[in-house]
């Protein structure tokens, strides 16, 4: 073998293989994982085609309905449905009643919200200090409060508190006293009947939450003399933040759309509409009334509403600099 060869070989050596020109580079970098591009959409597909069936297709006619004077009559076919732009629109806000059930719904749904919340996590944190057999039965009542149907227990809560028959007036001493007569005790007889069948969801995903944080956390809280409190504060409220939101989105949806309590447990709105909500106060105008197109109008503002909420709270949450 020559010298030449020979210093070759050993310069062939030290530099590797040679990469044949115009392949691919695969040294250095990263397969690239199964699944990228538009094959996540291929999974996502069904779930998207019954969304859309379910809820945008409902929604687009419900916004359609709005945009005429659509009554009785052209719901029988004797008159066609005449377009009025934004004219519903137009006599919803210039409405004196609608406004003061706007308020009275606005304030009901927040502090429903904020005594389900409040119920919720404190139950959350009690289940991680109890004991198995008392965790358990915990558990299965609340369990059973959620998994009761909004009449059955807005009828159930009706007789607890009847004037005449009801166990809480005479535990309290109160005599024949008419919780739904007045439209403040109305309205926190529905309110304590929504937290009741809403606290479980909020109790359950706060507790599994509280199971993951790491144990260790806690007992370093508590070995630095921190009370419940400031660690369910200064601890679990900001590793929890995530779980926090979606189940405060959630009460808000839920609790800013309540009908069934308050149609049953008031009588479809109290004495002279007294504990009207949107809710109940669209279907009067739709179904009671027959004006199709105002109820519907009504319902879209609840919409814009609701979405408004949750992206002006999600948007302050960025803000903070939360990863949700």
């Amino acid at each position: 073998m020559s010298p030449k060869a020979a210093k070759r070989r050993r310069v062939r050596a030290v530099r590797g293989p040679s990469r044949p020109r115009g392949g691919s580079r695969t040294s250095g970098t990263a397969p690239r994982p199964p699944g990228r591009g538009g094959t996540p959409w291929l999974y996502l597909a069904p779930a998207l085609v019954v969304l859309g069936g379910l809820l945008v297709y409902p929604v687009c006619q419900l916004g359609l309905i709005s945009l005429f004077e659509y009554t009785q009559a052209q719901v029988s076919g004797g008159e066609p449905a005449v377009f009025r732009g934004f004219g519903n629109y137009a006599d919803v806000f210039r409405d004196d009643r609608f406004r003061q059930v706007l308020l009275a719904t606005v304030v009901f749904a927040a502090a429903c919200v904020a005594s389900t919340l409040a119920v919720g996590c404190a139950l959350a944190v009690l289940l991680t200090r109890v004991r198995a057999v008392p965790r358990l039965a915990l558990m299965l009542a609340a369990l059973g409060a959620w998994a009761t149907p909004a009449v059955t227990g807005s009828t159930v809560w009706l007789f607890l508190f009847d004037p005449d028959f009801g166990p809480v007036n005479r535990l309290l001493g109160i005599g024949d006293f008419s919780w739904t007569y007045g439209r403040y005790s109305a309205f926190f007889l529905v309110l304590l009947e929504v937290v009741w069948c809403s606290f479980p969801f909020v109790m359950v995903t706060v507790y599994a939450g509280i199971r993951a944080v790491p144990a260790e956390v806690l007992e370093a809280a508590a070995l630095d003399g921190a009370s419940q409190w400031r660690i369910w504060r200064s601890v679990l409220a900001p590793m929890l933040r995530p779980i926090l939101v979606v189940v405060t989105i959630q009460s808000v949806i839920w609790d800013f759309k309540v009908f069934t309590q308050i149609y049953v447990m008031t009588n479809g709105g109290g004495i002279a509409g007294q504990n009207l909500v949107l809710n109940v106060y669209a279907y009067q105008q739709a179904f009671a009334s027959s004006q199709y197109g105002l109820g519907s109008a009504i319902g879209v503002v609840m919409l814009l509403i609701l979405l408004a909420v949750t992206l002006v709270y999600l948007r302050l949450l960025r803000r903070r600099g939360e990863e949700l």
